[in-house]
């Protein structure tokens, strides 16, 4: 059984709120009975996309468990490179890797567009993705994430700066039957839909709440909520099931 803990939208800026609901977050799995077997963060890690940001991420989720990040629609890559993965050389392409942890893959690709908020796979990514799964033995389970959602979640602040288009990945996927599960985040609410055949899943925000359009007439974002994770169980079966927590 794989047991995966995931979240997104840190947010992690100066002020020491956003740090403090990442603090919990992490601290929250750390102390988990059963240690889980992989932490996903899928984007939006620093608010500014600047270096300092990053270093305090660094620091925040850093953890004896493996910690697979992707970047999201704030993030800038080239400072993303230096200050969270240790990279000097910076660079502005897309920001892929590849994790194989306890019989999974996972992998983490670039969905943000550098100055805009919108999400899209550009040529570079989706050969990569073409490759790595090409190269992945049909035995074993595949999760592909990455920040923006590729389905209309039926928001009207949402749903513009959705994954576009998301037919090209839809094609790619439908000749993989290994991958097991889509999961994303900027949404800042859990949620679960299905997109080309496999679970979609999507993280609750660490940083805030985004209310659903029925659910008040006033702001739509909420910062009084507590951050939320989303707990990914992958049995020897084959079901995928998730469960939805808040950390107060």
């Amino acid at each position: 059984m794989l047991v995966i803990a995931h979240l997104s939208d840190t947010h992690l800026d100066s002020d020491p709120r956003s740090a403090d609901r990442t603090a919990r977050v992490m601290d929250y799995l750390h102390a988990l009975p059963r240690p889980v077997d992989a932490i996903l963060v899928t984007g939006d890690i620093a608010d500014h996309g600047e270096v300092a940001e990053y270093e305090i991420a660094a620091k925040l989720l850093a953890s004896p468990l493996p910690v697979l990040v992707c970047p999201g629609n704030h993030d800038a890559r080239d400072a993303y490179r230096k200050g969270l993965l240790g990279d000097p050389r910076g660079g502005t392409g897309p920001i892929n890797r590849r994790h194989d942890v306890a019989g999974a893959v996972f992998l983490l690709a670039d969905s943000s567009v550098p100055g805009r908020d919108d999400g899209h796979l550009d040529a570079e990514t989706m050969g990569w993705l073409a490759d790595q799964l090409g190269s992945t033995p049909a035995g074993a389970p595949v999760f592909v994430a990455f920040h923006h959602p590729p389905v209309a979640l039926h928001h009207p602040v949402a749903d513009p700066i959705r994954l576009l288009p998301a037919e090209p990945l839809a094609e790619l996927l439908a000749g993989h039957p290994q991958v097991v599960a889509v999961l994303t985040g900027h949404f800042h609410t859990a949620a679960a839909s299905t997109f080309a055949g496999r679970p979609l899943r999507i993280a609750p925000g660490v940083a805030s709440t985004l209310r659903l359009p029925w659910e008040s007439d006033g702001p739509l974002l909420d910062l009084t909520q507590p951050p939320g994770v989303a707990f990914h169980v992958y049995d020897d079966a084959g079901l995928l099931t998730t469960h939805y927590r808040v950390v107060g």
